[in-house]
């Protein structure tokens, strides 16, 4: 990674204003599609310091279950999941901020979405940013797909022709299940230690990505949190949701890292579905709808 000199007292501050100010904006855009619920916050506090605020929405109208956090926490040493193709980072003191969310609808036909963006400090003047969002869907919808990657797409558009391909396709291979040889859904945007650019365009970059987000989002929680279902639907949901949990528990970095870190668990695990199952060598009937998902969307193809 190249080095840039900037004062990071000034910029640790910027990027902080901006991840609150997203985390309203989250907020209020969720809790305006829901009707009536109204998110809880915890504040909080991490053991080398810094901290943090959670807010969660439970039980909901529109939202079975949503997190939003923002943290900015101080650590004595980078956890093996950050220093692990970064040896010479191992024992250094850092700072981690970021925003990361999940949302969990109560509508099978309404997707799972999670979305991050951080940035992360070593006491060795490193930095860099990472992030991203991505979609889960129970029950595929072509327009949906392709709203999601062409509003991804123009996240990226001012950063150059190459970025989204580089970074849809970094998140078709990081969302993936190799255990169950299948993506964990249709995938989005994904990057990580970003600073190849220098500060400011990098700190625009996951601004952009930000700020994408409820764009990309909203249209479709709008179109789909009151089709109606039934059993069959609300089943195959829990189902998927497995493969949500498995991926988080196996394979997250993000998971791993605030783990590792002594993170504070609660925040850290809100991303798991409130209700989920698992069933023993489950296959969908031939040419279902269920069977549509593997077959249609659960694969890794250019939707715009």
């Amino acid at each position: 990674m190249k080095l840039e000199k900037i004062d990071m007292s000034i910029s640790t501050n910027e990027v902080k204003n901006y991840l609150l100010d997203l985390q309203n904006r989250i907020c209020h855009f969720l809790e305006k599609e829901d009707g009536k619920a109204r998110f809880s916050e915890d504040t909080w506090e991490h053991t080398s310091g810094g901290g943090g605020k959670s807010r969660i929405i439970e039980k909901a109208q529109v939202l079975e279950k949503a997190g939003v956090n923002f943290s900015h926490v101080y650590g004595k040493s980078l956890p093996p999941s950050a220093t692990i193709k970064r040896p010479e980072l191992t024992n250094c003191q850092f700072q981690a901020l970021g925003v990361s969310l999940v949302i969990h609808p109560r509508n099978p036909y309404a997707p799972t979405t999670h979305a991050n963006i951080r940035f992360f400090l070593a006491d060795t003047g490193l930095w860099w940013f990472g992030g991203g969002f991505d979609l889960t869907p129970y029950y595929g919808f072509i327009e949906d797909c392709q709203h999601w990657h062409s509003t991804a797409r123009a996240a990226c558009e001012p950063f150059g022709v190459d970025v989204y391909p580089r970074f849809k396709k970094w998140c078709d291979d990081y969302f993936y299940l190799k255990h169950r040889q299948e993506p964990r859904g249709i995938g989005g945007l994904f990057f990580d230690d970003l600073n190849e650019w220098g500060f400011e365009k990098s700190f625009a970059f996951m601004r952009s990505v930000g700020d994408h987000f409820i764009k990309a989002y909203q249209p479709i929680l709008t179109r789909r949190k009151n089709s109606e279902y039934g059993e069959r639907e609300r089943n195959f949901q829990l189902y998927r949701r497995g493969r949500y949990v498995e991926f988080n528990l196996l394979y997250d970095r993000g998971t791993l890292f605030g783990l590792q870190s002594g993170g504070r668990t609660e925040s850290i695990l809100m991303s798991l579905p409130p209700l989920v199952s698992w069933k023993y060598d489950w296959q969908p009937e031939k040419q279902s709808e269920e069977a549509k998902l593997y077959s249609e969307f659960l694969v890794a193809k250019d939707w715009v």
